[in-house]
């Protein structure tokens, strides 16, 4: 089915109330630049968000040497409602494109990942005729509540566990501290996809990155998980961990923050 969306930008509470509504995650990225919501005969269908990491320069140098932030937008969030039918987030990714050679033509790429933690190995973008690059491990967090956490949301645990052995400072958590606490440290992976959206971004995808990028995709065959809660000593493969954020505690700082001005967002947005 043919779809034709209106794409307007949103104020950050109006995109955000929608994403923690519909998306799987309701943890916001902090580097936003642009909200992007995507309407059917004036109703507000998909949203769509661009920004960057935390390590913008990083992310991109390490891909393509001599590029900058301003050369890439990276999706940070992206989810529909349940009723529109099955290929329109490849359609919401095709407006997108077309949104961004109009309104940021010096733009190079448009860049994304698929969280191979939560199952997912991006079918969406490789349905939208993305580059596939790589595929690495990550770790995370699996709370007593079932709640996903960020190795760098655990500033306030990381100072309980540097207390609880003695130390002034750590950067994860200990083995011991875990297994008192009922947490789980897992191992997946993330997988690298990117867009070019002019003639000079395709030239450096084949002379210019540290990638070879290609349309080899990943498969749900190609998604692990290992426990790695002794420190790594010894990985055991699990299955997919049963992620949720119903009972969020940890999160909640994050989500929060980006409701905080939404009476008075929505009523100038």
């Amino acid at each position: 089915m043919k779809l034709d969306f209106t794409v307007k930008e949103l104020s950050k509470s109006v995109a955000t109330d929608f994403v923690q509504l519909h998306h799987y995650s309701p943890v916001m990225p902090k580097l936003t630049k642009h909200y992007l919501g995507f309407f059917v005969e004036d109703e507000l269908v998909g949203v769509l968000t661009l920004g960057w990491g935390t390590q913008p320069k990083q992310t991109i140098h390490k891909m393509f040497p001599g590029l900058e932030s301003k050369d890439y937008y990276e999706i940070g969030k992206m989810c529909m409602t349940d009723e529109m039918p099955r290929n329109s987030e490849s359609q919401m990714l095709s407006s997108t494109v077309k949104w961004l050679k109009q309104h940021k033509p010096n733009c190079l790429f448009l860049y994304t990942m698929a969280d191979g933690i939560m199952g997912k190995c991006g079918y969406v973008y490789q349905a939208s005729n993305f580059y596939f690059g790589e595929k690495y491990w990550t770790q995370v967090y699996l709370m007593e509540n079932g709640e996903k956490l960020h190795p760098r949301s655990t500033k306030d645990l990381l100072k309980e566990n540097a207390l609880m052995v003695g130390k002034n400072k750590l950067f994860w958590m200990t083995s011991d501290f875990m297994k008192v606490k009922n947490i789980k440290k897992i191992r997946g992976y993330m997988f690298r996809y990117i867009y070019p959206l002019n003639k000079r971004a395709k030239k450096l995808m084949k002379t210019g990155s540290t990638l070879e990028w290609n349309f080899d995709y990943p498969k749900d065959k190609d998604l692990a998980w290992q426990d790695i809660t002794d420190g790594g000593r010894s990985a055991v493969d699990v299955p997919q961990p049963a992620f949720t954020f119903e009972d969020a505690k940890y999160n909640l700082k994050n989500i929060n923050a980006h409701k905080s001005n939404n009476t008075f967002d929505k009523f100038f947005s």
